[in-house]
Protein backbone atom coordinates (compact mmCIF):
# COMPACT_ATOMS: atom_id res chain seq x y z
CA UNK A 1 0.00 0.00 0.00
CA UNK A 2 1.27 3.69 -0.58
CA UNK A 3 2.24 5.97 2.08
CA UNK A 4 1.81 9.66 1.17
CA UNK A 5 2.53 13.06 2.51
CA UNK A 6 0.37 15.60 3.79
CA UNK A 7 1.43 18.87 4.78
CA UNK A 8 -0.34 21.99 6.69
CA UNK A 9 -0.47 24.73 3.63
CA UNK A 10 -2.63 27.56 2.95
CA UNK A 11 -3.95 25.29 -0.13
CA UNK A 12 -4.16 21.62 2.55
CA UNK A 13 -6.12 23.54 5.14
CA UNK A 14 -9.54 24.80 6.24
CA UNK A 15 -11.52 26.12 9.07
CA UNK A 16 -14.89 24.63 8.19
CA UNK A 17 -16.43 21.09 7.51
CA UNK A 18 -17.93 21.16 3.98
CA UNK A 19 -19.01 18.48 1.89
CA UNK A 20 -18.44 20.42 -1.33
CA UNK A 21 -14.74 21.08 -0.34
CA UNK A 22 -12.58 19.54 -3.22
CA UNK A 23 -10.06 16.52 -1.39
CA UNK A 24 -6.87 17.68 -1.40
CA UNK A 25 -5.70 14.61 -1.07
CA UNK A 26 -7.12 11.18 -2.87
CA UNK A 27 -6.07 8.01 -1.11
CA UNK A 28 -7.19 4.35 -1.67
CA UNK A 29 -8.07 2.19 1.24
CA UNK A 30 -5.47 0.85 2.89
CA UNK A 31 -3.13 3.37 2.31
CA UNK A 32 -1.15 5.58 4.82
CA UNK A 33 -0.49 9.38 5.08
CA UNK A 34 1.73 11.39 7.09
CA UNK A 35 -0.16 14.35 8.04
CA UNK A 36 1.20 17.80 9.28
CA UNK A 37 -1.31 20.18 11.39
CA UNK A 38 -1.13 23.30 12.64
CA UNK A 39 -2.19 23.88 16.19
CA UNK A 40 -5.90 24.34 16.60
CA UNK A 41 -5.63 28.09 16.00
CA UNK A 42 -2.91 28.04 13.15
CA UNK A 43 -0.13 29.98 14.52
CA UNK A 44 2.43 30.26 11.61
CA UNK A 45 4.83 30.68 14.08
CA UNK A 46 6.05 30.24 18.20
CA UNK A 47 4.32 33.18 19.76
CA UNK A 48 0.68 33.45 20.65
CA UNK A 49 0.62 37.15 19.21
CA UNK A 50 1.67 35.49 15.34
CA UNK A 51 0.36 35.50 12.13
CA UNK A 52 -2.62 32.49 11.76
CA UNK A 53 -2.74 30.38 8.73
CA UNK A 54 -6.45 32.24 8.15
CA UNK A 55 -7.21 35.93 8.57
CA UNK A 56 -10.71 35.48 10.40
CA UNK A 57 -10.55 32.14 11.61
CA UNK A 58 -13.84 30.54 11.76
CA UNK A 59 -12.52 27.27 13.73
CA UNK A 60 -9.75 24.85 13.97
CA UNK A 61 -7.30 24.65 11.60
CA UNK A 62 -7.75 21.52 10.08
CA UNK A 63 -5.69 19.87 7.38
CA UNK A 64 -7.69 18.26 4.54
CA UNK A 65 -10.22 17.01 3.08
CA UNK A 66 -8.82 13.38 1.96
CA UNK A 67 -10.59 11.36 0.00
CA UNK A 68 -10.88 7.46 0.71
CA UNK A 69 -11.94 6.18 -2.79
CA UNK A 70 -14.91 3.95 -2.67
CA UNK A 71 -16.16 5.32 0.43
CA UNK A 72 -20.04 6.17 0.78
CA UNK A 73 -22.45 6.51 3.66
CA UNK A 74 -23.21 3.71 5.30
CA UNK A 75 -19.80 2.50 5.27
CA UNK A 76 -17.22 2.83 8.20
CA UNK A 77 -14.18 4.47 7.40
CA UNK A 78 -11.16 3.32 9.97
CA UNK A 79 -8.45 5.71 11.05
CA UNK A 80 -5.79 3.56 12.72
CA UNK A 81 -2.61 6.05 14.20
CA UNK A 82 0.01 4.58 14.25
CA UNK A 83 2.70 7.66 15.18
CA UNK A 84 1.58 10.71 16.73
CA UNK A 85 4.50 13.68 16.92
CA UNK A 86 4.14 16.84 18.43
CA UNK A 87 5.80 20.27 17.86
CA UNK A 88 8.50 21.91 20.10
CA UNK A 89 6.11 24.02 21.53
CA UNK A 90 2.58 24.69 22.65
CA UNK A 91 -0.29 26.69 24.71
CA UNK A 92 -2.71 26.77 26.92
CA UNK A 93 -5.79 29.40 27.84
CA UNK A 94 -8.33 29.24 30.28
CA UNK A 95 -10.85 31.47 31.45
CA UNK A 96 -11.65 33.25 28.08
CA UNK A 97 -15.02 32.40 27.56
CA UNK A 98 -18.13 33.43 29.53
CA UNK A 99 -20.02 30.23 30.42
CA UNK A 100 -22.33 28.58 32.96
CA UNK A 101 -18.83 26.61 34.16
CA UNK A 102 -16.48 29.64 34.39
CA UNK A 103 -19.43 31.63 35.86
CA UNK A 104 -19.32 29.40 38.53
CA UNK A 105 -16.15 29.34 39.43
CA UNK A 106 -15.79 32.73 39.59
CA UNK A 107 -13.41 33.23 36.57
CA UNK A 108 -15.68 34.20 33.81
CA UNK A 109 -14.55 38.19 33.80
CA UNK A 110 -10.94 37.52 33.61
CA UNK A 111 -8.18 37.79 33.39
CA UNK A 112 -7.54 35.11 31.27
CA UNK A 113 -4.70 33.09 32.05
CA UNK A 114 -2.57 32.35 28.91
CA UNK A 115 0.92 29.38 28.92
CA UNK A 116 3.21 28.52 26.85
CA UNK A 117 4.73 25.53 26.90
CA UNK A 118 8.05 23.84 25.56
CA UNK A 119 7.94 20.05 24.73
CA UNK A 120 10.34 18.11 24.35
CA UNK A 121 11.30 14.22 25.66
CA UNK A 122 8.01 13.36 26.40
CA UNK A 123 7.32 16.74 28.49
CA UNK A 124 5.90 20.06 28.33
CA UNK A 125 7.21 23.05 30.59
CA UNK A 126 4.86 26.15 30.85
CA UNK A 127 6.39 29.63 30.97
CA UNK A 128 6.00 29.29 34.45
CA UNK A 129 8.05 26.30 35.12
CA UNK A 130 5.56 23.73 35.42
CA UNK A 131 6.16 20.54 34.10
CA UNK A 132 3.54 17.76 32.99
CA UNK A 133 3.43 14.36 31.49
CA UNK A 134 3.01 14.35 27.45
CA UNK A 135 0.43 12.05 25.29
CA UNK A 136 -0.48 13.52 22.40
CA UNK A 137 -3.47 13.04 20.59
CA UNK A 138 -5.45 14.40 17.70
CA UNK A 139 -8.79 16.92 19.25
CA UNK A 140 -10.14 16.66 15.31
CA UNK A 141 -10.91 13.68 13.67
CA UNK A 142 -14.02 13.92 11.38
CA UNK A 143 -16.54 14.38 8.10
CA UNK A 144 -18.60 17.21 6.73
CA UNK A 145 -22.06 16.70 7.99
CA UNK A 146 -24.36 15.56 5.12
CA UNK A 147 -25.97 19.11 4.56
CA UNK A 148 -24.57 21.19 2.28
CA UNK A 149 -22.93 24.09 3.38
CA UNK A 150 -20.23 25.16 5.73
CA UNK A 151 -20.40 23.81 9.28
CA UNK A 152 -18.66 24.39 12.64
CA UNK A 153 -15.37 22.46 13.96
CA UNK A 154 -16.46 23.11 17.38
CA UNK A 155 -19.03 20.55 18.20
CA UNK A 156 -18.62 16.87 18.31
CA UNK A 157 -21.00 14.83 16.18
CA UNK A 158 -22.34 11.49 15.96
CA UNK A 159 -22.55 11.28 12.61
CA UNK A 160 -18.58 12.33 11.18
CA UNK A 161 -17.30 12.86 14.31
CA UNK A 162 -15.00 15.94 14.02
CA UNK A 163 -13.76 17.49 17.87
CA UNK A 164 -14.39 14.53 19.78
CA UNK A 165 -10.98 15.42 21.96
CA UNK A 166 -10.33 12.08 23.35
CA UNK A 167 -6.96 11.72 25.09
CA UNK A 168 -7.32 8.05 24.63
CA UNK A 169 -7.23 8.21 21.22
CA UNK A 170 -3.28 7.47 21.38
CA UNK A 171 -1.12 6.31 19.02
CA UNK A 172 -1.77 2.52 18.06
CA UNK A 173 -5.44 3.59 18.41
CA UNK A 174 -7.79 2.76 15.67
CA UNK A 175 -11.20 5.13 15.63
CA UNK A 176 -13.99 4.20 13.29
CA UNK A 177 -15.86 6.96 11.82
CA UNK A 178 -19.28 6.35 10.55
CA UNK A 179 -19.15 7.92 6.70
CA UNK A 180 -21.24 10.58 5.72
CA UNK A 181 -20.21 11.67 2.51
CA UNK A 182 -18.93 10.16 -0.60
CA UNK A 183 -15.36 9.83 -0.50
CA UNK A 184 -15.04 10.28 3.75
CA UNK A 185 -13.61 13.61 2.95
CA UNK A 186 -11.43 13.18 6.10
CA UNK A 187 -10.30 16.38 8.28
CA UNK A 188 -7.24 15.90 11.18
CA UNK A 189 -5.92 18.30 13.42
CA UNK A 190 -6.53 20.27 16.92
CA UNK A 191 -3.00 18.61 17.93
CA UNK A 192 -3.39 18.06 21.72
CA UNK A 193 0.41 17.17 23.81
CA UNK A 194 -1.21 16.67 26.82
CA UNK A 195 -5.13 17.41 28.05
CA UNK A 196 -6.73 15.52 30.82
CA UNK A 197 -10.44 14.00 30.97
CA UNK A 198 -12.91 17.20 30.08
CA UNK A 199 -10.62 19.53 28.67
CA UNK A 200 -11.91 22.01 32.00
CA UNK A 201 -9.69 25.14 31.09
CA UNK A 202 -11.32 25.25 27.42
CA UNK A 203 -8.12 23.54 25.77
CA UNK A 204 -5.32 21.39 25.84
CA UNK A 205 -1.41 21.84 25.25
CA UNK A 206 -2.48 22.89 21.47
CA UNK A 207 0.55 22.35 19.24
CA UNK A 208 1.63 21.48 15.82
CA UNK A 209 1.36 17.53 14.94
CA UNK A 210 2.51 15.13 12.61
CA UNK A 211 0.89 11.79 12.69
CA UNK A 212 1.15 8.79 10.43
CA UNK A 213 -2.53 7.59 10.13
CA UNK A 214 -3.65 4.17 7.42
CA UNK A 215 -6.95 4.63 6.50
CA UNK A 216 -9.26 1.54 6.12
CA UNK A 217 -12.55 0.83 5.09
CA UNK A 218 -15.55 -1.45 6.56
CA UNK A 219 -18.97 -2.25 5.27
CA UNK A 220 -19.67 -4.37 8.47
CA UNK A 221 -19.02 -1.99 12.01
CA UNK A 222 -18.47 -4.31 14.88
CA UNK A 223 -21.22 -1.60 16.92
CA UNK A 224 -23.22 1.21 15.39
CA UNK A 225 -21.71 4.77 15.56
CA UNK A 226 -18.22 6.09 16.29
CA UNK A 227 -16.34 3.85 18.43
CA UNK A 228 -12.16 3.11 19.02
CA UNK A 229 -9.73 0.38 19.75
CA UNK A 230 -7.19 1.99 21.81
CA UNK A 231 -4.06 0.18 23.77
CA UNK A 232 -6.16 0.40 26.70
CA UNK A 233 -9.22 -1.12 25.72
CA UNK A 234 -12.62 -0.77 23.54
CA UNK A 235 -13.99 2.59 23.70
CA UNK A 236 -17.72 4.06 22.72
CA UNK A 237 -18.90 7.61 22.45
CA UNK A 238 -22.04 9.57 23.24
CA UNK A 239 -22.14 13.44 22.54
CA UNK A 240 -25.10 15.72 22.98
CA UNK A 241 -25.89 18.77 25.00
CA UNK A 242 -27.35 16.58 27.97
CA UNK A 243 -25.09 14.97 30.00
CA UNK A 244 -27.42 12.42 30.63
CA UNK A 245 -28.04 11.63 26.91
CA UNK A 246 -24.85 11.42 26.18
CA UNK A 247 -24.03 8.98 28.67
CA UNK A 248 -26.72 7.06 27.86
CA UNK A 249 -25.96 7.04 24.10
CA UNK A 250 -22.02 5.86 24.93
CA UNK A 251 -23.91 3.19 27.48
CA UNK A 252 -26.32 1.95 24.86
CA UNK A 253 -23.53 1.50 22.23
CA UNK A 254 -20.69 -0.40 24.56
CA UNK A 255 -23.51 -2.82 25.87
CA UNK A 256 -24.38 -3.73 22.02
CA UNK A 257 -20.78 -4.26 21.93
CA UNK A 258 -20.75 -6.63 24.97
CA UNK A 259 -23.82 -8.59 23.69
CA UNK A 260 -22.09 -9.42 20.34
CA UNK A 261 -18.41 -10.26 22.07
CA UNK A 262 -20.41 -12.62 25.19
CA UNK A 263 -23.49 -13.93 23.89
CA UNK A 264 -25.38 -12.40 26.61
CA UNK A 265 -29.17 -10.06 26.57
CA UNK A 266 -29.03 -6.69 27.12
CA UNK A 267 -29.53 -6.57 31.23
CA UNK A 268 -26.89 -8.94 31.31
CA UNK A 269 -24.85 -6.79 29.31
CA UNK A 270 -25.17 -3.80 31.42
CA UNK A 271 -24.91 -6.39 34.82
CA UNK A 272 -21.39 -7.25 33.14
CA UNK A 273 -20.33 -3.45 32.38
CA UNK A 274 -21.00 -2.75 36.04
CA UNK A 275 -17.51 -4.18 37.44
CA UNK A 276 -15.50 -2.98 34.80
CA UNK A 277 -16.63 -0.42 32.30
CA UNK A 278 -15.30 3.19 33.24
CA UNK A 279 -17.18 5.98 31.94
CA UNK A 280 -15.14 8.94 31.36
CA UNK A 281 -16.50 12.99 30.40
CA UNK A 282 -14.46 13.51 27.41
CA UNK A 283 -14.70 17.10 26.87
CA UNK A 284 -17.24 19.84 27.94
CA UNK A 285 -15.16 22.65 26.26
CA UNK A 286 -17.37 22.24 22.49
CA UNK A 287 -20.59 23.06 23.41
CA UNK A 288 -21.96 19.88 22.93
CA UNK A 289 -21.12 17.41 25.86
CA UNK A 290 -18.62 14.11 25.32
CA UNK A 291 -18.64 11.08 26.95
CA UNK A 292 -17.03 7.80 26.32
CA UNK A 293 -17.14 4.42 28.10
CA UNK A 294 -14.10 2.19 28.39
CA UNK A 295 -14.05 -1.52 28.36
CA UNK A 296 -10.25 -2.19 29.32
CA UNK A 297 -8.70 -5.30 27.62
CA UNK A 298 -9.11 -8.59 29.13
CA UNK A 299 -11.52 -6.56 31.70
CA UNK A 300 -13.59 -10.05 31.43
CA UNK A 301 -12.52 -13.34 30.92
Amino acid sequence: MAEHRLPATPETTVDVFDRDTAPVLTVDPGDSVVVGSLDAAGYLERRLTGPTMFSDRRGHCLTGPIAVRGAEPGMVLQVHFASITPGDWGWTTAAVKDNALTRRLGVAGGPAARLTWDIGDGTATSNLGHTVAIAPFLGVAGMPPTEPGPHSTIPPRAAGGGNIDCRDLVAGSTLSLPVTVPGALLHLGDGHAAQGHGEVGGTAIECPMTTRVTLTLSADPVVPGIHAETPEGRVTFGFDADLNQATADAMDTMLTWLQRLHGVDKPTALALASPVVDLRITQIANETWGVHAVLPHGAIR
